[in-house]
C-alpha cells in the first residue's frame, strides 16, 4: 500500500472534490463535513467518470405522506445514468450489497517539524554465505 500526498487539508475545504491521478488510477477526495473520502472514479454501471457525477443528498424513510430530504453533501450521483452512492462507503443507494465503488483509506496527517529527522523505512539485511538477503 503506498502512501501518498496530495495536498494541505485547507485546500479541499467541506463539500469540495477533486480528481487525481494515483498509481495510474483515477480517484475522486471528497471532503464530506470535513471527514475526508476516496472513490475509484468509474461507475460500475458502464464506467462513467462517477466522481465527476454531482453531490447531492436523498430522500430518507419516513411515514407514507411524508417526504424527508437528508444526507447532503452525501450522496454521489453518476453524470451519465444518474445512478447514486454514498460516498462514505462507496455503496450503491438501490442495491448496497451488491452494487459498489472501490474505496480508499484517507488520513490527514500532521505536518513534521522543520526540525525533525524524517524517519525512514529500514529493513534487516544479513551475508548469508556471501548472499545479500532482505527481510521485510
Amino acid at each position: 500500500m503506498g502512501r501518498h500526498v496530495i495536498g494541505a487539508a485547507g485546500d479541499l475545504p467541506p463539500g469540495a472534490n477533486k480528481i487525481l491521478t494515483i498509481e495510474g488510477r483515477s480517484i475522486g477526495v471528497f471532503n464530506v463535513s470535513g471527514t475526508y473520502y476516496a472513490l475509484k472514479n468509474s461507475c460500475p454501471h458502464q464506467g462513467a467518470p462517477l466522481c465527476a457525477g454531482k453531490v447531492t443528498g436523498m430522500t430518507l424513510p419516513s411515514e407514507p405522506g411524508q417526504y424527508l430530504y437528508g444526507r447532503e453533501g452525501e450522496i454521489l450521483r453518476c453524470p451519465w445514468h444518474g445512478w447514486e452512492f454514498d460516498i462514505q462507503n462507496g455503496k450503491s443507494i438501490y442495491d448496497p450489497h451488491k452494487c459498489l465503488v472501490k474505496t480508499y483509506e484517507v488520513a490527514v496527517e500532521a505536518e513534521a517539524d522543520a526540525d525533525e529527522t524524517p524517519s525512514v523505512e529500514t529493513y534487516e539485511v544479513k551475508v548469508e554465505e556471501a548472499k545479500i538477503v532482505v527481510y521485510i
